[in-house]
């Protein structure tokens, strides 16, 4: 039954988060007050009676969780961090200021944020993460809030998170959509047609709740409800007017994104009933303790003999298994291919720490990301070329600071008959694009199973790319590969050229050794299978011994990949030591055709990546075998 007192304090409430958002957008002369406005009525109510946390202790795992999908309305939840008492007026009209922890939309700069929303669409999906994690994992009751905008409903991720979240029966997953009928441009796909909305939601297996987004006594019994339900997942659907409470901003087109100016600020904060500083005591969470994930145990990695072969997503497949078995926090998602990843074997040994996506990559990343949040350490995997349909979600999975491990097969032409649709050629450039990455592409079954093992505990984004065919195991089981670091497999002192491969391509470098030796040129042959950070020292000195004569070969567009990474090396980049040694002639061999299907030998060949390639670009910078050499 809601009370009288209840709906004064709220309606207090909501009109100072309304005050709150319009002084805050005014000073910084820009954001989305109108946007902040119409969902204000239903961030009272679960601010002041629903939602449960911790604030002193933002890591608390009993917290509820809430993410504001709709991040242009940033706003509206520093609002509300004012009024639970976290951060205080100064702060808040610092919104989008250099410096300040308010950005344009939120981050985990602010320790109450779990991840950064603003590319629309993502939020929801990032919940469903969250939500298993609370389900499936923790087994606490916490409960998972999300705030979409309506516009948003339009993209497909959110309707892959509808899907996933009804198939995993997340009734501890709650999303509040706010159809203010306005977007940036104009009316929405929908409009106000909230029961096209429910009827939606209601195919994929929610529960949906209809209602009047500014009518307390609806909010509060559509909360009540949603909490109650324990069989599936709630979303509400609250018809609600952009700008609400200021009669020159209410469901008026051309307002979004745009601040007051000074008079039409003192104008509406009037109309509104003035500043107000409402503290409230948000409602403290449960003192449960999550179900015991179990002790760690000493790492056992496979091992496999030399001159085997092994293809290193099988040696992934088996490394990740082990992972499994040494650290209970480890857990794994796969887009339905998990028997060509061999993620397959990992989740018959763990069940419970599987979760099968399907073929939702968007989805997959996004719950990768949400399982992160509460510390566990998710290893995503599926075709390297698929993953570049979820690349929004790996960059804003920089932007949240998130810590995932991706792996992504059947990279290159080399995977044969399956043609261009299949073959992960933009992979690298991709990866070594986003902030803080790692990007690893090992040669080798047991080099693979060492990589695995440092991803685990490796901070941010990081990526390894695996080989669909068997390839030669060339290390012994005990060998080492610190990422960052490369292996100078063949040299001497008297190389005269230096070739640069990783993973297919290095096994053509050794086969083209091997014919140039008989040639009388020697070259020395490097391993650069960590990518990002590549080993700058080694190519250096490589480069100093032979002469600046540099060949580098991949199986990946030319653009981006290994050898924009060995040219990173010799420009200085960042924080890469200068260069000194002779000046540098380097061939990059890549892929600069549309590859069709063929056999993996054809495709190299025909893309001028194999040992042939190879060696006719040593022969054209070495011009005197040894033996004649003056």
């Amino acid at each position: 039954m809601t009370t009288q007192e209840e709906l004064h304090q709220w309606y207090e409430l909501a009109q100072q988060l309304r005050v709150d958002s319009i002084r805050a957008t005014t000073i910084a002369g820009s954001g989305h007050p109108t946007s902040s406005m119409s969902a204000a009525d239903v961030m009272a109510v679960l601010l002041t009676k629903y939602f449960h946390y911790d604030f002193e202790h933002p890591k608390n795992p009993n917290n509820d969780r809430l993410i504001f999908s709709k991040g242009h309305a940033a706003p509206l939840l520093y609002s509300m961090y004012k009024a639970a008492g976290v951060i205080n007026d100064e702060e808040l009209r610092s919104l989008r200021k250099l410096g300040s922890r308010l950005e344009g939309h939120p981050t985990p700069i602010l320790p109450w944020v779990d991840v950064a929303t603003g590319s629309l669409g993502q939020g929801l999906p990032i919940a469903v993460g969250l939500a298993l994690a609370g389900k499936y994992l923790d087994q606490l009751p916490y409960h998972v809030w999300v705030l979409l905008g309506d516009s948003e409903t339009a993209e497909g991720s959110v309707w892959e998170a509808f899907d996933h979240a009804a198939h995993y029966t997340l009734d501890n997953l709650i999303a509040i959509i706010d159809v203010n009928r306005l977007g940036q441009r104009g009316q929405t796909e929908l409009g106000w047609n909230t029961q096209a909305y429910s009827h939606r939601a209601k195919a994929f297996g929610w529960q949906a709740i209809e209602i009047d987004g500014h009518d307390f006594t609806q909010i509060d019994h559509a909360m009540n409800a949603a909490i109650a339900v324990n069989d599936r997942p709630t979303v509400i659907i609250a018809r609600t007017k952009k700008g609400q409470g200021v009669a020159t901003l209410e469901d008026l087109g051309g307002w979004h994104g745009k601040a007051l100016k000074p008079e039409q600020e003192e104008q509406a904060i009037a109309e509104l009933g003035g500043e107000r500083q409402i503290i409230i005591q948000v409602h403290q969470p449960d003192t449960q303790e999550p179900v015991p994930t179990g002790k760690p145990q000493p790492l056992q990695l496979p091992s496999y003999e030399k001159d085997t072969k092994v293809a290193t997503r099988r040696a992934y497949g088996d490394a990740l298994k082990a992972l499994g078995n040494s650290q209970p926090d480890v857990v794994a998602l796969d887009a339905e291919v998990s028997n060509s990843t061999y993620v397959e074997d990992f989740a018959e040994a763990f069940p419970e720490r599987y979760f099968e996506m399907y073929i939702a990559e968007q989805q997959m990343i996004a719950a990768a990301v949400g399982l992160q949040v509460r510390k566990y350490k998710p290893f995503a995997s599926t075709f390297a070329a698929f993953l570049t349909r979820a690349y929004d979600f790996i960059r804003m999975a920089a932007v949240s600071r998130a810590n995932i491990k991706l792996m992504g097969s059947h990279a290159g032409v080399s995977i044969g008959q399956d043609g261009a649709s299949q073959m992960g050629l933009e992979d690298l450039a991709a990866f070594r694009a986003v902030w803080s990455s790692t990007v690893l592409y090992p040669s080798d079954a047991n080099q693979t199973a060492k990589l695995v093992a440092q991803m685990s505990d490796r901070q941010g984004i990081v990526y390894l790319r695996t080989t669909r065919e068997a390839t030669p195991v060339i290390y012994d089981a005990d060998a080492e590969f610190p990422i960052g670091g490369s292996k100078v497999i063949r040299s001497s002192d008297q190389d005269q050229a230096t070739i640069i491969g990783a993973g297919i391509t290095l096994h053509e470098a050794l086969k083209a050794y091997e014919q140039l030796k008989n040639a009388g040129i020697t070259v020395r042959t490097i391993d650069a299978y960590s990518v990002k950070p590549i080993d700058v020292s080694t190519l250096h000195q490589a480069a100093q011994d032979t002469e600046g004569n540099l060949v580098v070969v991949e199986d990946h567009w030319l653009e981006g990949g290994l050898g924009a990474a060995v040219l990173d090396a010799f420009a200085g980049v960042g924080e890469m030591p200068t260069y000194e040694g002779p000046q540098l002639q380097l061939i990059k061999l890549a892929v600069s055709e549309m590859p069709t299907s063929g056999t993996p030998e054809e495709l190299l060949h025909a893309a001028k990546i194999d040992a042939d390639a190879i060696i006719a670009a040593v022969r054209s910078l070495v011009k005197h075998p040894l033996s004649t050499k003056c």
